[in-house]
This record gives structure tokens, sequence and C-alpha cells, in this order.
């Protein structure tokens, strides 16, 4: 399972590894996601990846 942000899609980004020598390798970083449980529309609760920015700035309702 990708972990990508249900709330604003971040996910994956690559770049490269620059070493002392200044070669370079290909690298990526990973978003910070937690699954967290989740208010629904409908009433019900459901358990998706939100990122911690996302979960800052409060743009979902946690159950």
């Amino acid at each position: 399972m990708s972990r990508v942000c249900s709330v604003c899609g971040k996910g994956r980004m690559s770049g490269n590894q620059v070493s002392h020598s200044h070669r370079k390798t290909r690298r990526s970083w990973a978003p910070n996601v937690q699954k967290v449980k989740v208010n629904t529309p409908t009433g019900g609760v459901k358990e998706v990846y939100v990122c911690t920015r996302c979960l800052r700035s409060n743009k979902i309702d946690r159950a």
C-alpha cells in the first residue's frame, strides 16, 4: 500500500543523495503520514493515512 496523504495527496519525492566527493545517487523522501480515524460525512468512521501537516492544521474531522 502506498503511503499517500488522503487530504492533500502528498506522496514520495525523489532526488539525489550527494556524497562528500559530490557523487550523486538517487534517493527518495517519504512523507510523515499517520493512520488516523476520521468521521465520514455519512456518519461512519474510517481509517485513512493523513500527513502531519494536515493533522496540525485541522483539515480533517477526527473520530
